[in-house]
């Protein structure tokens, strides 16, 4: 639809609502189409009627799944119309047949001939410019205006809105009826204010001259709107002759449609219209009216109500240390402690005693606290100031109470701006102002100025503190900000106001009861749509965003307050007189607006003022803090993409930038579907885990933190670092740039330091807080399906010192085994994990008396935990084996302690099974093994070995690394290579590690450390793919998948050029002063490469890839003109990023999968779970459980052929494109090819056309068409007719990253010299009209034929100065373009088919030992 969903239109009772366990996603939904196909009940014809029976929901709990229509093969499709035939080799028996009974964790059946597809228009309706009314002409902008002036009731620009859609002809009769329906409603709504007939008679014009005369198609909702205002304003006769004239509008017996909207007409007007219209009175005598005295009520009014709530009175128990706060705080913390002083209140007092609806009470308040906490203590301090007798101009600290004057200021100028905003609507002759104005007015409405004054001091000052104080912020990324926060603020205002029960609500608060079933001739519906409508895969989706503002409203509405914050924000600056030595006070604004040039381009700035710099760095101030906190009750269950988490601040299920809208298209269609239930239950279930904080850690942490002293992770409170004496006056001007060069490292490391000590402030604030309480953390996930939890300061993905902080709420006995579970993770935490099992349990053993000492006297005895590896959750490990072993038995002690398993590189896990590598699997702990493999450690033996020869050949390379080489110099890169990392990022890695083992590795070896890390990274490289050969093939067919779906036009596309129509193009290359009309449609061709990478994870979550190449729009603003990127689906895709981040995405959403379907199955077996990606948490008494769950999820994913079900999804969902790929020359192929292009002389766009044409003929059930298509002779035809098999366009794109990939000599001259070649992924195909290129001989010559010491010694000859000056560099990089190019372009340039490259052979690892691998997690 094109508007935003209604408010859900009932309430349900306390006693259904007792019923329901756990509100979840629906298992099955009809699809978005069939959805938007049954609201479109058209009045203006007759149709076949169907009896109507009582709606039936169905069970989201019950025991047999129900799949959804598009993959349900008991749909009333034949079997043998379904086209599987050339999918059987991928698909595995259980992904075609449901199973018979399956359980929430099991893996569904997913059919990959039918994935979900949605469809958009390439090109939408362009833009036009603001009209005389201050009508904006885009389509989303018109859609945004015309909802905030709904919401705020100015109907009269919602109508000049309505009318210029009318006009343009924008939209078909279904989507313009729901958009005056929803004008209608709005109308209705504030005609109970103020009902008169002169708004009656204005709205049957409206009717008569919009919707009646213009054709529009009625819906039964348009109809009840007008009996309303007709049952509202008329009487008598009048009242009859309206009520008849609406009613006889109807078709037939359709009356039951308008009777059943009864969130319009109450049980007073269906009288009414009985009493005038006698169809109507025949009809309602078989409804059933529910009792008068009954009044329905909700779980949200019970927990909304404002009765003050009892807390049980507990005896006084010792106060907490406060925290030792960072001296001379900002807004920050003051803000939080605001927001937390509900605790301090309660200190000592367990709010989970508490009712289920007092908790969603404190909850909701805590929510809806954050913006008037930072106001009142702005207040607070500021009156403070004044009783005292200070003189705030000269109290230069008080930040917070200069930020109530800001406050005061601003909600004065916005109260001015509020109220030209009917004087610019009305004026006649509008200028830009009154323009800008029309165009934020509805949307400031719907705030008031308070808030939006607190809302966007907060938000930029959060923006400048976060962009760096120093260097200013580019205005287009304030806007950003500051427009996203507003946003975000008006979205609460409006939902928090939606929950309020109105007036006009309790008027419809008793519903008609429909009766169980009518009789065929009576009962009158609409026709549902067919089979095929209901049961297909493609989901239509509006080609416009109406579920965010567009970016010119937040560009306009972010101009408006930004500009009013600067003219009123001042800071009182004092400075000491130089003569007279007394405080001399000046006002200076806050901040300000300047521009400067970058790279020849006019760039924006946002300059706080000196003063205020040095205020705000003092500490980070704090954000919207209440809605970053862990909640007080179980997050709500995750319904729709948009409903979940917290109670009142709106939250998204996956995370999507702005912008990114094919991932909340697809997402939004999948839950729609019921595709996602698995995994929003699955988010459930991470939510659902209860926390505490645990109380000795934090009382040793808080006593280090008001110490002030560096302890483990903690940063000390006042960093010693040295800053160099400053050098004596000398002719050398590079000894002062040095000097001055280390002091500002200085600066910056000690001002790293303290930010990091601010941000951890605020994490003891909120522990401290929440002390006593049980808390929750909600999780939503990215695109990939990755889980994080929402609230942002604390949460178990923090840092050592949060997760030794945190513990379960609930606790286990420690049973049998608990005990050595303990003992173990006490090991792993410490550093000791590579040894087996047993081992670690002895080394707990070993060191019981250090375990007694750091648990007993943590900070003045030994101080053993300190020397772990994980030193705070040494200590918390510490504290539960001594309590344990005190205990008087340890089996029956009850352990709160989360115990941890680690995955061993848990991507290479998932390519190990993969590609179905022996060796491989033993190193990542798949096989099973007497001690645990360590991957990291056989790649550096592999890396020695490698070295070891070069040695014997005299490398002065590996001279100067031998004896280098360790654990952690290859480690990180090995774990960050199967998540994509480059040779440049590789290269990086290393470098770092060499330079922190060996500091004077350069003047010791004669050797640059660059260099010696590049040597290194290939060494590491080599030996990935000779550990990991299967998973190196399976890297590099995704990524050779994703370059042909990224060079591919899809069918729509090429029948729209077969048809004629204009291609709209994006292209920044495009050159509209080229004569050349071929070269012209070549580049029109290659914008219009659109396709992205869409996949189905195994739980049916789709992913879809966001990286296009954004277009650009020019804004014009009061401050500035800015180009900012607006990104849209029609954007051309990035090919480059597509392919190269396709492989490791795959990989995450491998490993999401797997962690969500461990979550589900442990929650069924009541285990508490938490996950931070592949490390997974849980009791220690149920250790064993969990891994035995672990390794049955891998199985249960890796047992079908995930690889084989991907090529067929890809068959599947790019069936009928075809791709441009480039054709080696040299080859029988490629001669025929050139000898028919030479008899033809045709463009590139007419072989395209030529191609389509021909696949169509083939695909023709007429026989004589299929014989003139395979008679067609055609490049592709001749392709296949010589059985040639497709190239691999996409390997010189994959060379840069890859299990094995072994770099050129163009990456390791990069090393040396710093130089970066900028190749273009479409250089091949943007030249594909030309001759063969010419090219360079030395940029021919096989990498394999060069030495690489050799080549080394020669860049080393040469200083990177040097070779600036003689212009080496350049040439090097003009050669490695050069060869670039000239690999891309020597092939020749044809359509093809898309087709995918056969899958890689798997090995012959069996996936299914891994039930018997006790270190797969350990």
């Amino acid at each position: 639809m094109l508007i935003r969903p209604p408010p859900a239109r009932r309430g349900l009772s306390l006693p259904r609502l007792s019923s329901i366990r756990r509100p979840q996603l629906p298992a099955r939904h009809p699809t978005l189409h069939s959805f938007h196909a049954s609201n479109r009940r058209l009045l203006t014809t007759r149709v076949e009627l169907f009896p109507r029976r009582r709606k039936s929901s169905q069970d989201v709990h019950a025991p047999v799944f129900q799949r959804s229509l598009a993959t349900a093969i008991s749909d009333p499709i034949r079997q043998d119309e379904l086209p599987f035939d050339h999918l059987q080799s991928h698909i595995s028996n259980n992904y075609v047949h449901p199973l018979s009974n399956p359980r929430l964790y099991d893996i569904r059946p997913f059919d990959p001939s039918s994935p979900l597809l949605v469809k958009t228009t390439d090109d939408p309706f362009p833009r036009s410019r603001i009209n005389t009314h201050g009508i904006p002409g885009g389509v989303d902008e018109m859609l945004s205006v015309f909802d905030a002036c709904i919401q705020v009731g100015k109907l009269d620009r919602a109508a000049l809105v309505l009318s210029r859609f009318t006009d343009l002809g924008i939209f078909p009769g279904h989507d313009l009826i729901a958009l005056h329906n929803k004008y209608l409603r709005a109308a209705i709504d504030k005609s109970f204010e103020q009902p008169d007939a002169e708004w009656a008679q204005s709205l049957h014009k409206w009717y008569e001259l919009h919707i009646r005369s213009k054709n529009v198609p009625q819906t039964s909702e348009t109809i009840a709107c007008m009996l309303k205002v007709s049952l509202l304003s008329a009487q008598g006769s009048r009242l009859e002759r309206l009520v008849a004239r609406y009613m006889d509008m109807m078709p037939g017996d359709a009356i039951y449609q308008v009777l059943s909207e009864v969130d319009i007409l109450t049980q007073q007007d269906f009288g009414t219209i009985a009493s005038i219209y006698q169809p109507a009175s025949d009809l309602l005598d078989d409804w059933e009216l529910p009792p008068q005295d009954e009044e329905p009520q909700s779980l949200d009014t019970e927990a909304g109500s404002t009765q003050p709530i009892e807390l049980e009175a507990k005896p006084k128990i010792k106060d907490t240390p406060e925290v030792k706060a960072v001296p001379q705080k900002g807004l920050g913390l003051k803000s939080l402690r605001g927001v937390l002083s509900f605790f301090s209140e309660i200190q000592g007092q367990d709010l989970s005693k508490l009712s289920y609806a007092e908790r969603r009470e404190i909850q909701a308040r805590l929510e809806q606290n954050c913006v008037d906490a930072a106001i009142g203590r702005w207040r607070e301090e500021n009156q403070a100031l004044m009783k005292m007798g200070l003189n705030t101009s000269l109290s230069t600290n008080a930040l917070n109470s200069q930020l109530y004057e800001w406050q005061w200021a601003l909600e004065n100028r916005l109260e001015e701006e509020f109220a030209l905003f009917e004087e610019s609507e009305t004026r006649e002759r509008k200028n830009v102002e009154d323009q800008d104005r029309c165009l934020y007015a509805p949307f400031l409405r719907q705030s008031n100025p308070t808030r939006l004054a607190a809302v966007t001091i907060i938000s930029i000052l959060n923006a400048i503190s976060s962009a760096g104080v120093d260097r200013g912020i580019h205005l287009s990324l304030l806007l950003s900000h500051l427009s996203k926060a507003v946003e975000e603020d008006i979205r609460y205002l409006i939902r928090h106001k939606q929950m309020q029960p109105s007036s006009m609500s309790k008027k419809r608060s008793r519903k008609l009861k429909l009766p169980m079933q009518r009789s065929s001739t009576a009962a009158p519906t609409v026709q549902p749509p067919t089979g095929t409508e209901t049961k297909s895969n493609v989901v239509e989706s509006s080609d416009y965003e109406t579920t965010s503002w567009p970016l010119l409203i937040k560009t306009k509405v972010g101009v408006a307050l930004l500009s009013a914050l600067m003219d009123t924000a001042k800071v009182n600056v004092v400075r000491e007189h130089p003569e007279t030595k007394a405080l001399v006070s000046q006002r200076q604004p806050a901040i300000a607006h300047a521009t400067i040039h970058r790279k020849g381009k006019k760039v924006g700035l946002v300059m706080p003022n000196r003063f205020l710099v040095d205020l705000l760095k003092r500490e980070p101030p704090g954000d919207f803090l209440a809605r970053h906190l862990p909640m007080l009750v179980e997050p709500e269950p995750w319904t729709k993409f948009d409903k979940g988490g917290f109670i009142e601040f709106p939250a998204q299920l996956v995370r999507v930038k702005h912008g990114e809208k094919d991932q909340r298209v697809y997402a939004e269609a999948a839950v729609q579907r019921g595709d996602m239930e698995q995994v929003s239950k699955g988010l459930d279930v991470l939510g659902r885990t209860g926390w505490r904080v645990n109380k000795p850690v934090f009382d040793v942490m808080l006593e280090a933190w008001n110490s002030g002293e560096k302890l483990a992770n903690i940063p000390p409170l006042d960093p010693q670092i040295p800053i160099p004496p400053e050098p004596q006056s000398s002719d050398d001007p590079l000894q002062r740039r040095e000097w001055l060069n280390a002091v500002r490292a200085a600066e910056n490391r000690k001002s790293g330091l303290h930010s990091e000590r601010c941000f951890m402030n605020f994490q003891l604030e909120i522990a401290r807080a929440f002390k006593d309480q049980t808390f929750y953390f909600p999780h939503n996930m990215d695109f990939r399906g990755r889980a994080y939890p929402i609230p942002t300061y604390l949460n178990h993905m923090g840092a050592d010192h949060i997760r030794g902080l945190l513990c379960f709420a609930k606790g286990k006995e420690l049973g049998e085994r608990g005990l050595r579970w303990l003992k173990i993770h006490l090991a792993n935490v410490a550093g000791y994990d590579k040894a087996s099992l047993k081992d670690r349990e002895s080394f707990a053993t070993d060191h019981l008396d250090d375990i007694y000492d750091s648990a007993t006297n943590p900070l003045t005895g030994k101080r053993w935990w300190l020397k772990a590896e994980d030193a705070w959750q040494c200590l918390a490990a510490c504290f539960e084996i001594k309590a344990a072993l005190e205990s008087p038995e340890p089996t029956k002690y009850v352990s709160y302690l989360p115990i941890h398993q680690d995955g061993t590189c848990n991507g290479l896990q998932h390519y190990a099974a993969l590609g179905g590598d022996l060796w491989g699997a033993q190193q990542v702990n798949l096989e099973p093994g007497d001690s645990p493999a360590d991957v990291y450690s056989a790649v550096a033996e592999l890396v020695k070995e490698s070295i070891a020869v070069d040695l014997k050949a005299d490398s002065f390379l590996a001279k100067a690394v031998d004896g280098k080489i360790t654990r952690k110099v290859v480690k990180q890169t090995v774990m960050t290579n199967v998540y994509g990392v480059t040779f440049v990022g590789a290269k990086a890695q290393v470098l770092k590690q060499l330079e922190a083992a060996y500091p004077n590795i350069q003047q010791e070896t004669g050797v640059p450390a660059i260099v010696l890390a590049s040597y290194v990274a290939t060494k590491i490289f080599k030996a990935l793919s000779t550990m990991f050969r299967g998973a190196h093939d399976i890297q590099f067919w995704l990524g050779e998948c994703a370059g042909r779906v990224c060079r591919a036009l899809t069918p729509e596309q090429l029948d729209r050029i077969a048809n004629g129509e204009a291609l709209s193009t994006k292209s920044r290359s495009a050159n509209p002063r080229s004569t050349k009309k071929a070269r012209s449609s070549t580049r029109e061709l290659l914008s219009q490469f659109r396709s992205t990478v869409v996949w189905t994870t195994p739980l049916r979550m789709p992913v879809v890839q966001p990286y296009r190449k954004s277009g650009t729009r020019v804004i014009s603003t009061s401050i500035q003109d800015l180009t900012l990127q607006v990104p849209e689906r029609s954007d051309p895709v990035n090919r480059r990023k597509q392919l190269q981040a396709f492989p490791p995405n795959f990989i995450h959403s491998l490993d999401a999968s797997h962690m969500l379907l461990s979550a589900l199955e442990c929650d069924e077996l009541g285990l508490s779970f938490a996950a931070v990606h592949d490390s997974f948490w849980t009791h220690a008494a149920d250790i064993d459980v969990m891994n035995r769950v672990l390794r049955d999820c891998f199985i249960r994913i890796h047992s079908e052929d995930v690889i084989g079900r991907l090529a067929s999804e890809f068959e599947a969902r790019y069936k009928g494109s075809l791709y441009l790929t480039n054709l080696e020359r040299g080859t029988a192929v490629e001669a025929k090819i050139l000898a028919l292009r030479k008899e033809k002389r045709q463009s590139l766009k007419a072989e395209l056309l030529e191609e389509h044409e021909r696949m169509q003929l083939l695909m023709s059930s007429d026989p004589e068409e299929v014989k003139r298509g395979r008679e067609m002779v055609t490049p592709a035809s001749i392709f296949e007719e010589m059985s040639a098999s497709q190239p691999m366009s996409s390997i010189e794109e994959m060379e840069e990253l890859g299990l094995g990939n072994i770099p050129g000599t163009d990456t390791t001259t990069e090393a040396v010299t710093g130089e970066e070649s900028n190749e273009d992924d479409l250089a091949a195909a943007s030249d594909v009209e030309k001759d063969d290129a010419d090219t360079d001989p030395d940029v021919e010559k096989d990498d394999a034929d060069i030495d690489l010491g050799e080549h080394f010694k020669n860049l080393l000859a040469v200083s990177p100065f040097e070779s600036h000056i003689t212009g080496e560099a350049q040439k090097s990089a003009k050669k490695s373009l050069a060869k670039s190019k000239a690999k891309s372009s020597a092939g020749l340039n044809v359509w093809l088919p898309l087709a995918f490259p056969e899958v890689p052979k798997k090995g012959d690892f069996d996936v299914s030992r891994l039930k018997d691998s006790q270190y797969f997690f350990s």
